[in-house]
């Protein structure tokens, strides 16, 4: 079984895309700034002034979908794609009911009841939620105003290919929001698909960027942390470096 079909996983991912403050980290100290990444790679990265009531809007790699939720406070349809049937489940039910329950690693054995809540504020029949593979989206999907993916990049076994589909899928003119912190494992991309880290290409973005060009134009670039609880003292502050990107008119 993958890891991201794993209850342990799913959990996790709950807690970093529903988790109040006080859930995730009940401390004085600590990165704040960190908390609520999901809805903040809409906030901070998506040129809102580009995008209509009626855009339409696709995240890949959705996860348990509180991106794609945002997504519907500014676009008329969100579709949530991820590979993991158990993500998808989850993110289904939380857009027919908009409350989720479950249990988060605390101490030991020991786990917490919570709940995921879709803000009450949000339009959730606005998205839809199917599995999907990165590397071999469907071209049915069409184009969009707004293509998604957070986090993604390094995950996959073969980004290039993903990044080579993205220009049929972002309207002319259209916006490409990314983070990723460009963590490459081996268990996930065999090193010859490596964007950059290595001797013969040391820099990641810029391999992005080359990859994205002359389809793209990049309009903005901001480095964006993110923090994950794995138990009640144990947590994964990283960096991700976010961009947006144009669609250049064909």
């Amino acid at each position: 079984m993958s890891d991201y079909e794993s209850d342990n996983l799913l959990n996790q991912y709950l807690l970093f895309h529903y988790g109040t403050p006080e859930e995730v980290l009940p401390y004085s100290f600590g990165p704040h700034e960190a908390l609520d990444f999901p809805a903040r790679c809409v906030r901070e990265l998506v040129d809102m002034k580009r995008i209509g009531p009626e855009s339409r809007a696709l995240e890949v790699g959705c996860a348990v979908g509180r991106t794609s939720f945002e997504l519907a406070r500014i676009c008329g349809a969100v579709t949530g794609i991820d590979f993991s049937e158990s993500f998808i489940g989850a993110a289904r039910t939380l857009a027919e009911k908009g409350l989720l329950d479950y249990t988060r690693a605390h101490e030991g054995k020991l786990r917490l009841r919570s709940v995921a809540a879709v803000p009450a504020d949000i339009d959730r029949t606005r998205v839809s939620f199917r599995t999907g593979d990165a590397m071999a989206l469907p071209d049915e999907l069409g184009n969009f105003d707004l293509v998604v993916a957070c986090n993604l990049i390094c995950r996959l076994p073969r980004p290039l290919g993903f990044l080579e589909r993205l220009p049929t899928l972002v309207k002319p003119g259209g916006q490409l929001v990314l983070t990723t912190p460009f963590t490459w494992l081996e268990q996930y991309t065999p090193p010859e698909n490596w964007l950059g880290g290595t001797e013969q290409a040391e820099d990641s973005f810029n391999g992005l960027r080359a990859a994205l060009e002359p389809a793209f134009a990049l309009d903005m670039e901001k480095d964006m942390s993110f923090l994950i609880k794995e138990t009640a003292r144990k947590y994964q502050w990283t960096v991700a470096q976010g961009s947006r990107w144009i669609r250049r008119e064909d």
